[in-house]
């Protein structure tokens, strides 16, 4: 059977095998966890000769195992599959937030299924995956609710390179493909551009908004749409709470408060389906308060909310930067220089990696009558020796400029895992 190959996740699965500690798959719904576990890896075991039986498959979204989603009979269950062999049992268990009640959510550390979890893991031969699509439950709380035996797994939607690597065929109209309809992975078996189309704005309706707004019991989805619509809308604009409440009561006539918008991104936030960039001060080295920037998990997700009315290609060409920075383990801030006697002047992206730190410019235009002066004008402001980067719309090969920043176009950024290494 081919399929799409997601080798950096299985490899980081391969790494953790029967290390001792719950693998905890995150990520956005529909972004292939389910996938990787139950036929990547599922076939990996299989390949390594572990025996179909002593692979344990639960998937909790399934009405086939709803009783499981009792933590008590999960537990039974997979013990009464376990045998005292001297054999390694592989535990596969898909979405186990349907194993967590609502009164549970409230405090994470009465969630009775990581007790259940913790308590397998006592068995000596038992080693145990799961996903869920909760960042708050699975991924911000999982070290304390594990005691220590949590080890966290990110999946995201298909970089431009995965999806390019399945493709093939020319990068041009491939990228015009993936800026269009993004990389959940199911997308590329839908046969039209009405299927896919379809798929997308389908998933937002019926699969995130739907479990979000049970989930979290909002009391006032159209708030929720709103809010979404205009995240989406200005994706890589800076905004706040107290601006969101203002423009959905001056375009919606709803009266909101910012407390409420502000608890409606953390459930967006949770649920994967955007990030939030911090605005960093590079030369005072602190944080701003606010506002901050949002981007959203897939810029196909995205344009499907938008009904496909706002193609602006800058913008979503920095949507696929910040997103591919954050699949290469990078925590990325919205960099802020402050001028003498000016303005500050912004910075698209300051990505961390440990002591590591790059500074990133997302300039779709470069060259004569274009905008280059002012994008390469925060770069130079800041006075460090850190890498200095403008990913642009150009082609050919990569090449530092006498100040000694970094010019590349975009396809060589993104085909090339290690661009920011040359």
């Amino acid at each position: 059977m081919e399929y799409i190959r997601r080798d950096k996740y299985l490899n980081m699965l391969i790494d953790r095998k029967e290390n001792g500690l719950v693998k905890v798959i995150t990520g956005i719904r529909r972004c292939g966890k389910s996938f990787l576990l139950f036929e990547i890896f599922y076939n990996y075991l299989l390949n390594e000769g572990v025996k179909p039986e002593n692979i344990i498959t639960i998937a909790l979204d399934d009405d086939r195992y709803s009783e499981l989603r009792d933590p008590g009979k999960l537990s039974e269950y997979v013990r009464s599959k376990v045998a005292d062999d001297g054999e390694m049992y592989y535990v596969l268990i898909d979405e186990v937030q349907y194993a967590i009640t609502r009164a549970e959510m409230k405090n994470p550390e009465e969630i009775r299924l990581y007790n259940v979890l913790n308590g397998l893991m006592r068995l000596k031969n038992v080693d145990i995956y799961v996903t869920g699509s909760n960042s708050k439950l699975l991924s911000r709380d999982v070290m304390t609710a594990f005691r220590g035996r949590g080890d966290t797994v990110e999946v995201y939607p298909l970089t431009f390179r995965e999806y390019y690597d399945y493709v093939g065929g020319d990068k041009g109209e491939a990228y015009e493909n993936y800026s269009l309809y993004g990389g959940m992975p199911f997308t590329l078996f839908r046969k039209t551009d009405e299927d896919k189309a379809r798929y997308l704005s389908e998933l937002f309706t019926e699969v995130y908004f739907k479990d979000i707004v049970e989930r979290y019991q909002i009391r006032l989805p159209e708030v929720l749409n709103d809010l979404t619509d205009n995240l989406c809308s200005s994706v890589g604009s800076l905004t706040n709470p107290s601006k969101i409440a203002r423009t959905i009561a001056s375009t919606k006539g709803i009266r909101v408060d910012s407390e409420t918008v502000s608890g409606y991104l953390d459930c967006l936030s949770e649920s994967f389906l955007f990030r939030c960039a911090k605005r960093y001060d590079v030369k005072g080295k602190k944080y701003f308060d606010y506002p901050s920037k949002y981007y959203c998990a897939d810029v196909g997700l995205r344009n499907a909310r938008l009904n496909f009315r706002q193609q602006e290609p800058t913008h979503i060409m920095e949507n696929i930067i910040y997103n591919e920075l954050i699949y290469r383990g990078y925590s990325v801030d919205v960099g802020v220089v402050p001028l003498k006697g000016e303005k500050s002047c912004e910075i698209d992206f300051v990505a961390n990696m440990g002591s590591r730190r790059v500074y990133i410019q997302s300039a779709f235009s470069m060259g004569p009558g274009t905008k280059s002066e002012s994008e390469l004008r925060p770069l130079r402001s800041v006075n460090d020796f850190f890498k200095k980067v403008v990913v642009s719309g150009l082609y050919g090969k990569a090449w530092y400029d006498e100040q000694g920043i970094l010019h590349m176009g975009l396809y060589e950024f993104l085909l090339n895992e290690n661009s920011l290494n040359i």
